[in-house]
C-alpha cells in the first residue's frame, strides 16, 4: 500500500471560513472534556488510603470502566443528540479527535512522550475528514462533508492510479490548506544500490559538503530574519492582551515564522534534487541530532534544520526519484583519512585535513564526506557478499 498526501491552499469564502474556525472550536471543547475526562479517572485510582487530599477528591465509582476511545465515542453519540453545538459538526471528525487523543496516550506509554495537555483556545490546527464521498475532486475544487464545494489553488495535478481517502484541513497563519491522502494498492520495492555513490557530510560552515567535491554556504534562515522578528515581538509586547491590535500583531510575527519555515523548506528540496542530479546513491551519516541541538551551537543547529533535511524530505526525494539512500555509521569520519585510513585528530576549530601519513591535503567536511562514501560503498559490498540476489547462486 503506498500513501501520498499533496497539499493545496484553499480559496474558502467567509462564510466557509467561519464554519472551519467553528468546527476548530467545538474539536478544542471535544479534547478537553474528553482528556479531563480520563484525567479524572486516573486521580480517582491514585487516592491514598490513609489520607485526604488537602483541595478535593473527584470520586469516581469503583464498577466506572476506564474512558477509553469506544466508551467516549458513545458517550459524544448520546451527547449529540442533546447539544446542537457538537450535532452542528461531522460526527467523524469529533471521532478523529478522540481517536488522535487515545494515540496521545499510547505514545506516552509506549514512546515515553509527555502527558497530554489541554489546548487553549487557537491551539487546535486541523481537523480530518477520515472519509468522502463519491468523486469528491474536481478541477480545483473538493466536496467535503457539512462544508460543501470549497475552491483550492490546485498547483498540480492528482496523481494517476490512486485514489483518495481523506482530507485534512490545516489552519495556518496564511490561510487554510487541504491535506489530500491519496492510496495506492501497489507495493514498490527499493532502488537498487548500485551506480555512482555520493557521500554527504552536513555542518555549519558549510550546510553539506559532498565527496564529489561540491560545497554549498548554509543559508540563515532564522538568524536574517532576526532583527525584524524582535521587532515585531516588542511591538507585540506592547500592546493590550485579547485586543484587536494584539490579534493584528500576533498574526504578523506566525506569518514571519511561517515565511522563516517555508524559505528553509524550499532550499531543502532544491538541494535534495541537486544531490539525486549526481548521483545514484545517496549516503549520509546517522547522526545525534538532539545532542547536537543542545550544544552551544544548538541555535544555528536548528536553524540550519539538518533532521528535516535528512530524515524527512532527502529520503523522500530519494524514493521519488528513484535513488539509493543509505545510512552509514558517523564515528571518527571526520578523523578518518580517505586515503591511507590514517586517524588524524583534529579538533572542530580544524577545518582542513593534512594527513601527515600520506599527504593528502583537502577541505575537512569534504574528507569527511570521501569517508561516508567509502563506507557505504564497503557495507553495500558486505551485503551481497552472501550471495543474495546474484546471479548463479542458489538460493
Amino acid at each position: 500500500m503506498l500513501t501520498l498526501t499533496y497539499e493545496y491552499k484553499l480559496i474558502p469564502t467567509q462564510q466557509q471560513a467561519e464554519q472551519m474556525q467553528h468546527i476548530l472550536e467545538v474539536c478544542t471543547s471535544v479534547w478537553n472534556y474528553a482528556l479531563r475526562e480520563r484525567k479524572d479517572w486516573i486521580a480517582s485510582r491514585k487516592c491514598p488510603v490513609n489520607a485526604c487530599s488537602l483541595r478535593g477528591e473527584y470520586i469516581i465509582s469503583v464498577d466506572t470502566p476506564y474512558p477509553g476511545f469506544n466508551e467516549q465515542c458513545k458517550s459524544l453519540t448520546q451527547a449529540k443528540k442533546t447539544n446542537p453545538r457538537l450535532k452542528s459538526v461531522n460526527a467523524q471528525v469529533l471521532q478523529q479527535v478522540l481517536r488522535k487523543l487515545d494515540k496521545a496516550f499510547k505514545d506516552m506509554k509506549d514512546r515515553n512522550f509527555g502527558f497530554p495537555r489541554f489546548k487553549k483556545r487557537g491551539r487546535m490546527r486541523s481537523f480530518v475528514f477520515p472519509q468522502l464521498g463519491k468523486d469528491p475532486l474536481g478541477k480545483g475544487v473538493v466536496k467535503l462533508p457539512s462544508l460543501g464545494l470549497i475552491k483550492f489553488r490546485q498547483s498540480r495535478p492528482y496523481p494517476e492510479g490512486y485514489q483518495v481517502k481523506q482530507a485534512r484541513i490545516v489552519k495556518r497563519a496564511s490561510g487554510f490548506y487541504l491535506m489530500l491522502a491519496f492510496q495506492a494498492d501497489v507495493e514498490v520495492c527499493p532502488p537498487p544500490v548500485k551506480g555512482h555513490v555520493v557521500g554527504v557530510d552536513v555542518g555549519l560552515e558549510y550546510f553539506l559538503s559532498t565527496s564529489d567535491g561540491l560545497q554549498l554556504q548554509r543559508p540563515k534562515f532564522f538568524v536574517d530574519m532576526q532583527r525584524k522578528l524582535k521587532l515585531l515581538q516588542r511591538r507585540l509586547k506592547r500592546k493590550k492582551l485579547g485586543s484587536s491590535n494584539w490579534v493584528k500583531s500576533q498574526k504578523q510575527v506566525a506569518l514571519l515564522h511561517e515565511r522563516i519555515a517555508n524559505t528553509r523548506k524550499d532550499f531543502h528540496f532544491k538541494v535534495a534534487h541537486q544531490l539525486c542530479d549526481q548521483g545514484n546513491v545517496i549516503a549520509v551519516e546517522q547522526l545525534n541530532l538532539k545532542g547536537l541541538s543542545r550544544g552551544i551551537l544548538g541555535k544555528h543547529m536548528l536553524d540550519a534544520g539538518h533532521g528535516q533535511f535528512l530524515n524527512q524530505i532527502l529520503p523522500w526525494v530519494c524514493f521519488k526519484r528513484d535513488k539509493a539512500y543509505v545510512q552509514v555509521d558517523a564515528l571518527g569520519t571526520s578523523q578518518e583519512c580517505p586515503a591511507c585510513k590514517h586517524v588524524v585528530k583534529k579538533k572542530l576549530a580544524d577545518r582542513w585535513h593534512d594527513c601527515p601519513n600520506c599527504g593528502a591535503s583537502m577541505p575537512r567536511d569534504v574528507a569527511s564526506a570521501v569517508v561516508i562514501c567509502q563506507r557505504a560503498v564497503g557495507r553495500t559490498v558486505q551485503q551481497n557478499a552472501c550471495g543474495d540476489g546474484l546471479a548463479g547462486v542458489a538460493a
